[in-house]
Formats: C-alpha cells, structure tokens, sequence
C-alpha cells in the first residue's frame, strides 16, 4: 500500500494535512512535512512521528507554498531525502472572508496562489520523476466549495473549482503512466480555518462558540457533524491503495451530506 513509499504533505504541521502525514507514517509511509506554525511546536511533532515510528523517516520544509521557487525547492528536497516522491498531497489553504466588492485584492491573490497554483507549481515539479518510475499518487485536498459555492468566499471557491478542473488535466495526462490523481472535497472540518469563522460568527450573532459552531456545521451538513480530519487521512490512504489505482480524476465529496440535497 504506502508501505516504504515517499510522500510530501503539504499544509501539513496541524490540521487536515497532520492527520494525513500522521496515517501515511503510521503506515509506513515515510513523510516531508511542511507548512508554518511555532517551531517549537513542529519540532516537538517531528520527533514524536520519530519516537512512535523510528523504522520511518520524517523530514520537514518550512517552503511558502506562495512561492513558485520554494515550492519546486520542496519536492527536490524531498526527492533527495528519500529518493523519489512518489505520493503528493496539495493539501495546503487560506481563508479570507467578504463580499466581492469588499474583498481585497491582495487576498484573492493570496488565496489562488496557496490554494490552487501552488498545487501546479507541486504536480509540475513531482510529475517528471513520477513518470519515469511509472508511478505516483497525486491528492488534492479540495473542499466541498470546489462543487458548489457559498457567499462571501469568491477566492476560495473560485481556486477550489478550479483545483477540482486541474485534477481532472492532471489524471487525463498521466492515466497511461500509472499515476493516478483525485480531489477530495470535505464538507465542514473542525480546523483552525473553520474555528476563525465559528469565532467571527459568535461575535457578529452574540452567541457563544458552541452554539455558533452548531449553527454553522448544521447549515449545511445533514449529519450536523463535523468531518473527523482522522477520516481525510482513511480517504488519502484508500486512494493511495491497489483497489484505488483505477480511482482517477474524480472530485470526492465526504461532506456528511452537504451535496446530496
């Protein structure tokens, strides 16, 4: 499965992209972590991936994923540490909030650049060793906002349909190499991006965070829960599998519901 497989995670120092990292280790999997955050905190997370699987190399790049340099820097690394790499996870993203004729430039540049060219910039970087090994794994973490849209996030949805349309190029150009690339999209997760919008929305309503965070996840998923990182992290490793290998240029939803009404 990803047993002695190489991958890079990135986005990946909390979050989505740490439940990812975390099963892909548990596995196996030897990992490039990246992404910001306290780096007493991200050392700390590097040696327990070492202490709990010492068989397992994990490795870590603070690279920008706004900038294209740093970006393609990332994977040579990660091909140097490790060999190849043979499973990529764009999983990185940014969030900003306001109607579109409120919404500041410098923002929607920002948000298209992490969430979406970042993932070319990776998948143009990752795609030449993939091939001439005739094999690889490309995972773009999308959202459920990159098949349907909600007010107020023109970027982040704008990026995230067109990740889902980049997936898709993707798995039509290297469908014959053994490579295979999907988009999963998650309905409400409980991250660090979706507790900025519980906390703006308990102060806009005057409730508090509880309350707010069950009015947001019950909006729009039938099963008012949120997604357990833990269950992205299942979905990357399905795919990443034998019985996933026909699996390629498909957008899956794990949204508890959102787009079955």
């Amino acid at each position: 499965m990803v047993e002695r497989k190489n991958a890079v995670v990135t986005g990946s120092t909390s979050g989505i992209g740490l439940a990812i990292a975390n099963t892909l280790v548990e596995k196996g999997c030897n990992v490039m972590l990246n992404g910001f955050g306290d780096e007493v905190l991200i050392e700390r997370e590097i040696a327990e991936f070492r202490n709990r699987y010492p068989s397992v190399s994990v490795a870590y790049s603070p690279a920008d994923m706004s900038k294209a340099d740093d970006i393609a820097a990332l994977v040579a690394e990660a091909e140097k540490a490790f060999g190849s790499v043979d499973i990529l996870v764009n999983n990185a993203g940014i969030q900003f909030t306001a109607p579109i004729e409120d919404f500041p430039i410098d923002k929607w540049n920002s948000i298209i650049a992490v969430n979406l060219s970042a993932a070319f910039h990776s998948i143009r970087a990752a795609l030449p060793g993939m091939k001439k090994r005739n094999y690889g794994r490309i995972i773009n973490i999308a959202s459920v906002h990159g098949l349907v849209a909600s007010a107020q996030k023109c970027a982040y949805v704008a990026a995230k349909h067109a990740l889902v349309g980049l997936t898709k190029v993707v798995a039509l150009e290297t469908a014959e190499h053994n490579i295979t690339c999907n988009a999963i999209c998650p309905g409400w997760v409980h991250t660090q991006l979706v507790q900025k919008q519980i906390e703006a929305r308990a102060v806009s309503e005057g409730i508090d965070e509880k309350k707010a965070a069950e009015e947001l996840v019950g909006e729009k998923q039938p099963s008012k829960r949120f997604v357990q990182p833990e269950y992205i992290g299942d979905l990357v490793l399905f795919l990443c599998s034998e019985a996933g290998s026909a699996v390629t240029g498909a957008p899956i939803n794990i949204d508890g519901g959102w787009l079955a009404q």
